[in-house]
């Protein structure tokens, strides 16, 4: 599948925020344990549309970023209707309507650097866009991380150069 230019409509996810890098994620399982949270707490967002997960990460625009290393911004959460009525210990963050590569990686999510080293690097180049410095992955029910039969949808925001 090649990837696609969509216009995607803001929204707010509600979840967890944290500063981190690659390596941190691997060793520390932070995003798992942020999962899980979000799931015993699931009754507790009561403006939740739909059972998906997002993972949005934000990155410094700086020269020569390597996420191995360098930290940015990670949050785990639902997307809601409306931020009222929040669990303890969460944050809103609104996300802006943007363009987005859109792209649904398909095997284990250990082979995700891949996916995301084709659409930052060959296909962006290619085709002429950049990055705004974010992008989301969409968990629903296709998502089985250590199963080749997974699916995750890729969203990169990116502007014309």
């Amino acid at each position: 599948m090649e990837p696609k230019v969509i216009k995607k409509a803001a929204f707010k996810i509600v979840g967890y925020r944290f500063e981190v890098n690659l390596l941190e994620i691997k060793s520390e399982d932070i995003v798992k344990h942020a999962i899980a949270k979000l799931k015993e707490h699931a009754n507790q967002f009561s403006n939740r549309v739909g059972e998906h997960i997002y993972l949005l990460q934000i990155y410094p625009m700086i020269e020569n970023f390597d996420p191995m290393v360098d930290r940015f911004t990670s949050i785990v959460g639902y997307e809601v209707s409306n931020a009222e009525n929040l669990p303890a210990g969460t944050i809103v963050h609104s996300v802006p309507e943007n363009l987005y590569s859109f792209f649904t990686h398909y095997g284990l999510e250990s082979e995700l650097h891949q996916s995301y080293d084709y659409l930052y690097g060959k296909w962006m180049e290619e085709n002429g866009y950049e990055s705004l410095g974010y992008d989301l992955e969409r968990w629903d029910e296709r998502y089985k991380p250590e199963d080749p039969d997974n699916e995750i949808d890729m969203y990169i925001a990116i502007q014309k150069q």
